[in-house]
């Protein structure tokens, strides 16, 4: 049995940003927290409330949208693929798990970004990254509002759906079943015929 462990966030990539937004906000009911980019040479952030229309009137160049609701946190980055692919997946952990998890990515060689007090990223070497966290306070208050909606199952298409879940399962301490890994209260189901590389969402249950 591996860590107590929440996956809270995904972070997408896609060529339709836009589109993919105006689903999230409108028929899953997300709230806008902000898009983040530049305009010019310096960097902006604009929260709901400022359309599409004026930021390109002004010239913005978006980097990231980050969009919210209960315990599920959602980041769409611009990028080449129609049908979006998985960057990384956020993960909560208790402290000590969270050492224990580092202390396992170093042991099987695997690159670690660590951003102090603010994020740590994991290379699972299969495509795709873990953003891990000790307890953190926005943290902690976006998990306390999982009755409103939490992340169910995520179902990911890959070329090499065993090799994604067996990282994922090793990494975490967690057990495997096939090509699907539990985290806690969700279920990350790996599935065939899918892209080389960073998995494309197929899916989403959110509850």
């Amino acid at each position: 049995m591996g860590p107590p462990v929440h996956l809270f966030h995904y972070h997408l990539v896609t060529s339709k940003v836009r589109l993919l937004e105006a689903r999230y906000l409108g028929k899953l009911g997300f709230e806008l927290i902000g898009r983040y980019g530049w305009r010019g040479e310096s960097s902006h952030w604009f929260e709901a409330g400022t359309s599409w229309e004026e930021l390109d009137k002004i010239g913005f160049r978006l980097r990231l949208v980050e969009v919210g609701r209960g315990a599920v946190n959602v980041v769409l980055q611009p990028g080449h693929w129609d049908v979006p692919r998985v960057d990384h997946l956020g993960i909560a952990l208790e402290e000590d798990d969270y050492e224990t998890v580092l202390d396992r990515a170093r042991d099987l060689g695997l690159k670690i970004q660590d951003h102090p007090g603010k994020r740590t990223f994991v290379t699972t070497e299969a495509g795709y990254r873990l953003e891990v966290h000790p307890p953190r306070d926005w943290v902690d208050d976006a998990l306390a509002q999982a009755d409103e909606m939490q992340i169910g199952e995520l179902h990911l298409r890959a070329h090499d759906p065993e090799e994604k879940a067996v990282a994922l399962a090793e990494i975490l301490l967690l057990e495997r079943e096939g090509t699907s890994v539990r985290l806690g209260e969700s279920i990350v189901r790996f599935l065939p015929a899918g892209p080389e590389g960073r998995p494309e969402l197929v899916a989403e249950v959110l509850a």
